[in-house]
C-alpha cells in the first residue's frame, strides 16, 4: 500500500483494482484447493502455503481498497460512505455465515472444515462477482462517468482506463491540458502534512479496535453461560454496530466534521482498554457484549466521518492521492493494532 500510495498517479486504476479483486478470487479458491488437495492434513508445508496465501490477502486489499477509495474520493461523500458500510455489512455477513456454519456442522464429524470450505466457496463467489461488476458495470453508470469525466478535465491520469471502458476517449489537446494540471496538483508529501490530523485519526481508530478486536475477544474474555459461542457472538455484535455505525453519519445533524472534535473522540476511545481489561476480569458477559458493541459503533461512525471530510475541496488528482494516503494510515493501523493485540496475552499463561 505504501508503494501504491506513492506511484497513485504512475497507477492505472481499472488495472489496479482489476488485479485485486482478480487475486483476491483466485486466492480464496486456492484455500479451497491447498485444504481439498492435502485432505485437511496439517504440517509445516501446507501452514506456509496458506501464509503465503493468506500474504497475497493483504497485497489484493492493498491494491483495491486504495484504488476504489482514490477512485470515490473524487466523488460525492456518499460513495464513500456506502463503500465503507458495504465494508461493515461483509463483517456482518462473515459474522452470520460463522454463526450459521457452526450451528449446521457444529456437531458433525470435521464439522469446523466443512464450514470453512462452505463459506470459502461463497466468498469466491461473491469476489468474482466483484470481477463482473467493476469491469463492466461501474464503469458505465452515468455518474461515475460524470465524476470521472471531471477528474480527467482536473488533470487525473489514473481514470483514462476507466473512459476508454465507458466509450469516452481524452482527446490530445485535453492530454496536454492535463499534464499541465498535473505540474500543478499538490505533491503526496504536501497532501500528507496538509491532513496529517485525519491521518492519525484513522490510524488510531484502528490501531485502537484491531488491539482489541478479535484476538481479544478470544483470549481474554473467560468462560460464560454462552460457551463455545461467546466469542461468535462478541465477533457479531461487534460486525452489526460497526455497520450502523457507518450509517449514522448520513444523519447531518449528528455527523461530527470539526477537524478537533475528530482529535478528541479519536483519543478518547482509548479510555476503551481499561473498560475492556476489567471487564474481562470482573465483568459478565452482558457487559462485554455492550462494551464490543460500543466499540464497533464508534469504529464505524468516525470511520465514515473522517473518510467523507478529508477529500472535501481538492481537485480529483490530489483527492485520489489523499483517499490513497487514507488508506495507507488505516492499513498501518490495522497492522499495529493486531502486533499489540499480543500484549494481551502476556501473563495469562498462553505466551
Amino acid at each position: 500500500m505504501a508503494i501504491l500510495a506513492y506511484n497513485e498517479a504512475k497507477v492505472d486504476t481499472r488495472k489496479r483494482n482489476l488485479a485485486g479483486y482478480i487475486l483476491f478470487t483466485l486466492s480464496t479458491v486456492a484455500l479451497i484447493v491447498l485444504d481439498l488437495a492435502t485432505s485437511g492434513t496439517g504440517g509445516i508445508g501446507n501452514y506456509i502455503g496458506i501464509c503465503f496465501i493468506v500474504g497475497c490477502f493483504g497485497v489484493a486489499d492493498a491494491h483495491v481498497q486504495g484504488g476504489m477509495v482514490g477512485d470515490l474520493a473524487f466523488m460525492c461523500p456518499e460513495f464513500m460512505q456506502s463503500f465503507f458500510g458495504g465494508l461493515a455489512a461483509s463483517g456482518a455477513l462473515t459474522s452470520g455465515l460463522r454463526l450459521i456454519t457452526k450451528a449446521a456442522f457444529g456437531n458433525s464429524n470435521h464439522g469446523f472444515r466443512k464450514g470453512v470450505m462452505l463459506f470459502l466457496a461463497i466468498s469466491a463467489f461473491f469476489e468474482f462477482l466483484c470481477i463482473l461488476l467493476y469491469a463492466f458495470i461501474f464503469p458505465k453508470l452515468p455518474i461515475v462517468k460524470h465524476y470521472r469525466s471531471k477528474a480527467a478535465a482536473e488533470g487525473s491520469t489514473t481514470v483514462a482506463a476507466d473512459l476508454a471502458a465507458a466509450g469516452i476517449g481524452i482527446q490530445p489537446m485535453e492530454k496536454a491540458n492535463n499534464d499541465a494540471k498535473q505540474s500543478e496538483r499538490l505533491t503526496t508529501k504536501q497532501l500528507l502534512l496538509k491532513n496529517i490530523d485525519y491521518e492519525l485519526n484513522l490510524y488510531l481508530i484502528y490501531v485502537l479496535t484491531l488491539s482489541i478486536f478479535p484476538g481479544f475477544l478470544y483470549e481474554n474474555t473467560g468462560t460464560h453461560q454462552l460457551g463455545s459461542w461467546y466469542p461468535l457472538v462478541l465477533i457479531a455484535m461487534y460486525n452489526v454496530w460497526d455497520l450502523i455505525g457507518r450509517y449514522v453519519p448520513l444523519i447531518k445533524k449528528i455527523e461530527l466534521k470539526s477537524r478537533k472534535g475528530l482529535m478528541i473522540a479519536t483519543l478518547s476511545r482509548f479510555l476503551l482498554i481499561p473498560c475492556f481489561y476489567f471487564t474481562a476480569k470482573y465483568g459478565d458477559q452482558g457487559w462485554m457484549i455492550f462494551l464490543v458493541s460500543f466499540l464497533g459503533l464508534t469504529n464505524g461512525y468516525l470511520t465514515v466521518c473522517v473518510m467523507t471530510a478529508a477529500p472535501k475541496g481538492y481537485k480529483g488528482p490530489e483527492a485520489n492521492a489523499l483517499g490513497n494516503l487514507l488508506v495507507l494510515f488505516l492499513l498501518a493501523g490495522i497492522f499495529s493494532g493486531v502486533a499489540l493485540d499480543w500484549l494481551w496475552i502476556i501473563g495469562n499463561g498462553k505466551f
